[in-house]
């Protein structure tokens, strides 16, 4: 009897090694068969990141880079412009002032004597209450006419 049980014993022995053995190479092939698939699923999902978010990514921005560049250059062009504007505007004042400077000491050196040519005729145009008889009169201002020849 300690014999045959000895046998049993031996027989389950090599029996629960064989199954352990199988059960290591179907544990072994199912997690051989769970990385792949983990390594195809990992590929599918860097792919979907690429296509879902990195090119929007990078169209996105080129795009805000475009707008931010076409922005910016419009604006110095703008800002040069109205620049340019200001200092043309602060020299024609300069002009402006000399012209009314030059034309003070006309005004003084001439005594308010203006040249002025109505409908043809010459006259010379003098300052109010400078003559007492007043021949002619061009806008309410006494006038010498000038001969025709």
């Amino acid at each position: 009897m300690a014999a045959d049980r000895r046998q049993i014993e031996e027989t389950a022995a090599s029996e629960l090694r064989q199954l352990g053995e199988s059960l290591r190479s179907v544990a072994s092939g199912a997690l051989l068969t769970i990385e792949s698939d983990t390594a195809a699923a990992t590929a599918r999902t860097r792919r979907l990141l690429l296509n879902a978010w990195l090119r929007p990514l990078v169209v996105g921005l080129s795009l805000f880079l475009g707008f931010s560049g076409g922005s910016w250059a419009l604006t110095r062009s703008l800002s040069a412009g109205i620049q340019r504007r200001i200092e043309t505007r602060a020299a024609l004042d300069i002009q402006i002032e000399e012209a009314r400077g030059t034309l003070a000491v006309i005004e003084e050196t001439t005594w308010g004597v203006n040249l002025v040519e109505v409908a043809g005729e010459r006259f010379i145009v003098l300052r109010d209450g400078t003559l007492d008889r007043q021949p002619w009169t061009v806008d309410g201002r006494p006038a010498w006419k000038l001969s025709s020849e």
